[in-house]
């Protein structure tokens, strides 16, 4: 077997770093955002949570959380932040496919809570208060909401695709982001019985 030196002359990932201190470092982040903040949310800190992403940017968070388990808080964050990123990049897209899939999935549309009519402007609004819930408000609630809005768009996605003629693509799409939400779904029945680590 080689000695200690031969592992620690080994370079663990692209940056260096050791993935087992990266993952910790993560969970760590995760924990301070989602558990940490609730002691001391005012205005100022909702908004940094909600903007994290844009100032911060999307490679940063997936550097830190995107290898996390769904169901772990940094998993959960990850998909939040992923959803709110698709969302802005494309709100005439969320929003036709969130109003496509409203007859297909009324109970999931009930829950999610996009304003009629659902349009761009709606659509943001949504993910942005979804994202408010991580600081305010009961994060179970939080994560149902997002897994309902994902799961709505997931069936107008499906339906988009069936009506101009599906390719390979468009199904694997829709199959996505219905995993997306049933992620965020698990995860939420993990919350509530105060095992979503």
């Amino acid at each position: 077997m080689p000695g200690a030196g031969h592992f620690e002359a080994i370079e663990t990932t692209a940056h260096g770093v050791d993935p087992a201190v990266l993952a910790e470092a993560a969970e760590r982040a995760a924990t301070a955002l989602v558990r940490g903040a609730r002691d001391q949310a005012d205005a100022d800190l909702v908004s940094r949570v909600v903007h994290l992403a844009d100032t911060e940017g999307l490679e940063t968070l997936a550097d830190l959380w995107a290898g996390a388990p769904a169901d772990s808080l940094a998993g959960v964050l990850w998909r939040l932040y992923l959803l709110r990123t698709w969302v802005y990049a494309d709100p005439e897209r969320a929003a036709r496919e969130f109003d496509l899939g409203r007859p297909l999935a009324p109970v999931a549309e009930a829950i999610s809570g996009v304003e009629e009519p659902p349009g761009p402007d709606e659509v943001r609004l949504l993910v942005d208060a979804v994202l408010q819930g991580v600081v305010v408000g009961d994060f179970a609630d939080t994560l149902f909401r997002a897994a309902a809005f994902a799961r709505v768009a997931a069936a107008g996605r499906a339906r988009a695709g069936t009506e101009a003629g599906a390719s390979y693509s468009d199904d694997l799409s829709a199959s996505r982001l219905l995993t997306l939400a049933d992620q965020l779904q698990h995860a939420a029945h993990l919350e509530l019985a105060d095992t979503l680590n």
